[in-house]
């Protein structure tokens, strides 16, 4: 693929897309999930943890892409993480609010694919006690957000809608780079 292609995976929490990612990731080794920004506390793998002083200069400098407050931390999609993401290959952004999405396609220049990742409450609580989750109950309130959050903007048009309860991670993966591959020949067409 030539130009600048990333992957948006937006979905409540436990809709797999830690695993989603890993299955990109094993298909074809450019793919490879961002690493927000993290401000605060609690797990620090799959971030890069910063402090508060280091966010305000990023805001600041205008560098700062798209924030969010969950959990009781900040986590930053931030203009240097991003380049650097693209210049190593084909970043994965997790998103957990449409509002972000909106910021990051609107604020980011490149050829983003918006792919909507879906499992049902019920699925979620499952999986976030299965994997030992000591916060499962925020990720419910979490999960109930992501619900009113497209509720609210019913009218968002996704590239790629997976309901990860049916579809296996390899699946779900296979479909991503199907869609990357298409629109990277429509655009050299």
């Amino acid at each position: 693929m030539s130009g600048k292609h990333g992957v948006v995976l937006y979905g409540p929490p436990a809709a797999g897309k830690d695993t989603v990612t890993r299955a990109l990731t094993e298909l074809d080794p450019q793919y490879a999930q961002f690493a927000r920004l993290k401000v605060g506390s609690g797990k620090s793998s799959g971030y890069r943890m910063a402090t508060a002083e280091q966010l305000h200069a990023l805001e600041t400098s205008g560098d700062v892409v798209y924030a969010n407050a969950r959990y009781g931390n900040t986590y930053v999609i931030d203009r240097p993480g991003l380049d650097a993401a693209f210049k190593a290959g084909v970043p994965v952004v997790h998103l957990g609010q449409v509002d972000g999405i909106q910021a990051l396609v609107g604020g980011y220049p490149a050829d983003w694919a918006v792919v909507l990742l879906w499992c049902s409450r019920e699925e979620t609580a499952r999986r976030s006690e299965g994997r030992g989750d000591a916060d499962t109950t925020a990720r419910l309130v979490a999960w109930d957000a992501t619900r009113e959050d497209l509720n609210v903007h019913a009218a968002m048009a996704w590239d790629l809608t997976v309901d990860t309860t049916t579809t296996s991670p390899q699946e779900s993966a296979r479909r991503i780079d199907q869609l990357l591959v298409q629109r990277a020949e429509v655009a050299t067409a």
